[in-house]
């Protein structure tokens, strides 16, 4: 059986024939929630690629809503990237990601959607923030200055989805993730989050017979990993809640509307690349370079809500890194 396909959503279901758009479904996060729908047989989904529709134009986000009316909106559109790109294009990522969210939200109101569903990411919390991290913290504590444009932008579509519901009685929900990985995701070295950028590293490192692999930092930071697979489960689960239980998120105080979803498991970035080191088969040496930033120190979110709800993630680190890995393999040749 797919490693996508392990988890059956058992709510009240969406109709399988409500108009669902799915905002950014060629990225990792959109493919996988793509995938999700057609297995669980959700037959009209409206899908546009970047070139088709681009999201920062208010005008054509605005034509193609009223002419293709959605019912339900996942909003995983996003320019998107790891600590190399969040802190040398700040610019992009701020105006880029703002331009989406603002249109994509505010025409989803227009057209009378029924649910939306926002993607942002555990990056909106405090660098220093109690662990592990509840909903609440948000905007208690400085940020982490190497993505701070990204995660304003991302804390921005969280104000806006609270204001509408609050002005216009929408019924729009935040959804914060930790670090995600699996297929379709950017392997690019500049661009890449740290795991597909270890995985491409140890694989061309094994291929070329190189004598080390260099990871960025000390490895003392700890993060939480979550299959990509297992986030289009909770998004489904989540879109597909009852009405009382959906209901008690977006007025939950005292973050209403926001609601982290995790595999409640971290580990050390040394640890991280010991494993990926394992899974590929590599036999060099594994270097730090303290000369580069860590990042966050720690980084675990709270999905204890989530948890309560009857949902938990399924797919353990070392089979969703071998995953991850099979993908990169088979696709090798459009990850450069």
């Amino acid at each position: 059986m797919p490693i996508w396909n392990r988890q059956d959503v058992k709510n009240v279901p969406m109709d399988k024939q409500a108009r669902i758009y799915v905002a950014g479904h060629k990225g990792m996060v959109g493919a996988a929630l793509v995938r999700r729908l057609q297995a669980e047989g959700y037959a009209n989904l409206l899908l546009r690629s970047s070139v088709e529709l681009d999201l920062r134009d208010q005008n054509a986000v605005g034509s193609f809503f009223s002419c293709e009316r959605p019912d339900y909106v996942f909003l995983a559109a996003a320019r998107v990237g790891g600590i190399i790109a969040n802190s040398t294009r700040k610019g992009e990522f701020i105006y880029d990601n703002l331009m989406i969210q603002a249109n994509v939200i505010h025409n989803a109101c227009l057209q009378d959607v029924k649910r939306l569903l926002f993607l942002g990411s555990t990056c909106i919390y405090p660098k220093f923030a109690p662990q592990p991290i509840k909903e609440e913290y948000l905007l208690t504590g400085p940020l982490e200055p190497t993505n701070d444009a990204y995660a304003i932008a991302k804390i921005a579509g969280i104000a806006q989805c609270r204001s509408y519901n609050v002005q216009f009685g929408t019924r729009y929900l935040s959804v914060m993730p930790n670090n995600l990985y699996g297929p379709n995701d950017n392997y690019d070295l500049t661009n890449s989050h740290v795991l597909p950028a270890l995985i491409r590293k140890f694989h061309e490192a094994k291929v070329a017979e190189a004598a080390s692999v260099t990871v960025w930092g000390s490895g003392s930071p700890l993060r939480e990993f979550m299959h990509v697979e297992d986030l289009s489960a909770a998004c489904l689960f989540l879109m597909n809640l009852p009405e009382d239980a959906y209901s008690s998120l977006l007025s939950y105080t005292p973050a209403p509307a926001l609601i982290n979803v995790g595999s409640g498991q971290e580990i050390s970035i040394a640890d991280l690349a010991r494993l990926v080191q394992k899974v590929i088969g590599y036999a060099g040496e594994l270097v730090f370079d303290t000369s580069k930033p860590d990042g966050t120190p720690r980084k675990l979110a709270d999905s204890s809500r989530m948890h309560a709800l009857g949902w938990r993630h399924r797919i353990d680190l070392e089979e969703g890194v071998r995953d991850a890995y099979r993908w990169f393999v088979d696709t090798a040749e459009v990850c450069r």
